[in-house]
């Protein structure tokens, strides 16, 4: 009898738990309200690149950026009595190589256009804005195709897939390189290295500028391999750079393609929110010159 009273006490609590068990599922399918914590993150690269800034993780130092997508190293050396700064950039997508977008009478330091674009890495660019003629190409998109004066120079063109060539305007339409696959044009010049040769001499210089100066180049060793070299000049502490020396410079990264880009008192280098080298304004005053147009490295 005990035995039996017992069994029914079990039989009871166990229908009791199944019956709460399939009210708690019915409350939680049709009444309950319950929070999900979603992380949603967005990747802003336009093709093949595919972790998104939010979900990164970077190793960053003063001199140094690292993640799975993007390795910048920093340094500093002397060359004439100057002070060049060098950034050695790896990005696993030519997506991470920038420019900004264009915009007419706009002009903004370095600095703030790079921190507007959350760039960790970024340089002045070819100042387009300075000039009514000349090519003008962003992200695919024409938006001058007047042939500038001084198109020998020649016209650093970037492609889709990270590469870089020489190009001058008097020789292909703006459509043409769009078609080529042309994605972003930089037109400042000269160029300074091509097939790993020096393509300037010493008596080499852009309009009358004075052979000593702030300088502000790029260049490509390999696929998505780029070397940034920005110098100081003017000043007591750094003389600065002729054409011919940043070739040099250049190319004892072993460059295949280097373009010299905006100089003098544009030239600035700017890396994880601080300018890292001394940009001059007037020749007499350490401060940036307002550009219109950056290159960076971002997301």
């Amino acid at each position: 009898m005990k035995f039996l009273k017992k069994r029914y006490a079990y039989a009871s609590v166990l229908s009791l738990l199944l019956t709460g068990s399939f009210s708690y599922s019915m409350l939680k399918t049709f009444v309950l309200a319950e929070t999900i914590s979603t992380v949603t993150t967005t990747n802003t690269s336009a093709n093949t690149a595919t972790a998104s800034k939010a979900a990164k993780t970077a190793t960053v130092t003063d001199s140094s950026y690292k993640d799975d997508n993007i390795s910048i190293n920093l340094s500093e050396t002397t060359v004439n009595n100057t002070q060049v700064y060098v950034a050695d950039v790896t990005v696993s997508s030519s997506d991470y190589l920038k420019k900004n977008s264009f915009g007419t009478n706009a002009t903004a330091k370095t600095s703030v256009t790079a921190a507007d674009n959350n760039a960790i890495l970024a340089v002045n660019g070819d100042y387009y804005g300075a000039n009514s003629s000349g090519y003008v190409i962003r992200n695919g998109v024409v938006y001058r195709d007047t042939v500038r004066e001084n198109s020998n120079n020649g016209d650093l063109a970037i492609y889709k897939d990270g590469s870089f060539k020489i190009i001058y305007e008097d020789q292909i339409t703006a459509e043409q390189l769009v078609n080529d696959g042309v994605v972003n044009l930089l037109a400042f010049g000269p160029a300074l290295v091509e097939n790993g040769e020096i393509t300037v001499d010493t008596n080499t210089e852009v309009g009358q500028a004075m052979a000593s100066n702030p300088r502000t180049a790029i260049g490509i060793i390999d696929e998505n391999h780029y070397i940034i070299v920005v110098s100081d000049g003017r000043t007591s502490e750094s003389k600065g750079l002729s054409l011919y020396q940043l070739a040099e410079v250049m190319k004892s990264y072993g460059v295949k393609t280097a373009y010299n880009l905006d100089g003098g008192g544009s030239s600035t280098l700017y890396f994880n929110g601080q300018v890292v080298n001394k940009p001059t304004t007037g020749g007499n005053k350490i401060s940036e010159r307002a550009v219109s147009d950056i290159v960076y490295i971002d997301y």
